[in-house]
């Protein structure tokens, strides 16, 4: 399996995200539904987004490593952030826990989510070796 950052010279480029993602080759798909930043008891941790995003990110973590997989896996991660919240707070988060591993992203800002006082939920999905 091959995985190629796709990032033409017609759009922008940026190291923290790809503009696209291309997978070639035998390979299980992973779909990681939305984690945000609670912990294993199911709490939402104190400190506001970037606290909860470093969670939420450790959760996705935790669903990698469960498929065998890490965030060099990852060909797209989807960020819901609260209404009112910065991204940059979320973004220096990601930093910390997630690394430089450029990869498709979104990020959109949501009204609200199920759950009161979340702050952030991400999704991922992955490509494993198989």
């Amino acid at each position: 399996m091959d995985i190629e950052h796709l990032n033409p010279p017609t759009l922008h480029v940026n190291p923290a995200f790809s503009q696209g993602v291309l997978v070639r080759g035998d390979h299980d798909t992973l779909y990681v539904g939305g984690q945000n930043g609670t912990d294993a008891s199911g709490a939402i941790v104190e400190g506001g987004l970037g606290e909860q995003s470093k969670q939420a990110l450790r959760n996705v973590l935790g669903v990698l490593a469960a498929a065998g997989a890490d965030q060099t896996n990852v060909v797209r991660l989807a960020i819901y952030l609260a209404a009112g919240e910065s991204a940059d707070a979320g973004f220096a988060a990601s930093a910390e826990v997630w690394g430089p591993h450029a990869t498709a992203v979104t990020v959109l800002r949501v009204a609200d989510f199920a759950r009161p006082g979340v702050l952030v939920e991400i999704e991922a999905i992955a490509a494993i070796p198989r």
